[in-house]
């Protein structure tokens, strides 16, 4: 299972504080999510080494409009292992839905945001992962939580219906706000998801480094053709 963080200066602690956290918690890889205007600079192999965590390079695009998000995937794709886009507008849910260079759609139900049976279908067909972002359960109070709890709610219903793809996150922006496996299980349970749900939705940050680790390095051409794979048959 991974954890998905935003890091200093996105974040207050560091990507070694965070993976060292993370590993005492049962963590198999921390994946570092910073803004692209606040990016972190990190060893993630030296981290890794020091650890024994995955540290997966990514990126969350924060932007004003699908035209700015649009610049930003052309800009970062080719060097992040996971590339998401912070939601919360529809206009920007459904750029990212739409948009198979993207990984993850953060937070979508947040601010105006909202997701549709239309914007879920887009989803599933370009593989694009629907995030749900227990930062608002954990961390806010008061009818603000409630309106959380039901945004998430409705977020699984819909996922459910057309199994599509999804990620789970805490969101922490400190290494304290870091929150266990277990604890996040439970957490869920009491919001009417199973165990088994959060878990799928933790190892799915790192299916997708694992896939696009694949899909970047020298040996992959295209789906079904790797070069130097038919010499080793042969």
């Amino acid at each position: 299972m991974y954890e998905a963080v935003h890091a200093h200066p996105d974040g207050q602690s560091t990507v070694a504080r965070y993976a060292k956290t993370a590993a005492d918690y049962g963590f198999e890889g921390v994946v570092v999510r910073n803004h692209t205007d606040s990016r972190a600079a990190y060893d993630a192999e030296q981290i890794s080494e020091t650890y024994g965590i995955d540290v997966v390079s990514g990126l969350e695009i924060r932007a004003t409009d699908p035209q700015e998000a649009g610049g930003s995937v052309g800009n970062y794709r080719s060097s992040q292992t996971i590339l998401a886009l912070h939601g919360g507008t529809n206009a920007l849910n459904r750029f990212a839905v739409e948009t198979e260079k993207l990984d993850v759609l953060a937070h979508p139900m947040t601010d105006r945001g909202d997701i549709n049976h239309v914007l879920v279908k887009a989803a599933v067909e370009n593989g694009v992962r629907l995030e749900f972002n227990l930062s608002g359960v954990l961390r806010k109070s008061g009818g603000q939580r409630v309106r959380v709890i039901q945004s998430l709610r409705k977020l699984k219903e819909i996922v459910d219906y057309y199994d599509a793809p999804y990620v789970v996150s805490a969101d922490p922006t400190s290494h304290l706000e870091l929150r266990g496996p277990r604890e996040l299980c439970a957490l869920g349970e009491q919001l009417g998801f199973s165990s088994e749900f959060i878990t799928d939705g933790m190892t799915e940050w790192g299916r997708l480094a694992e896939r696009n680790r694949h899909v970047q390095s020298e040996s992959f051409i295209e789906p079904g053709v790797e070069r130097g794979r038919y010499e080793e048959e042969s």
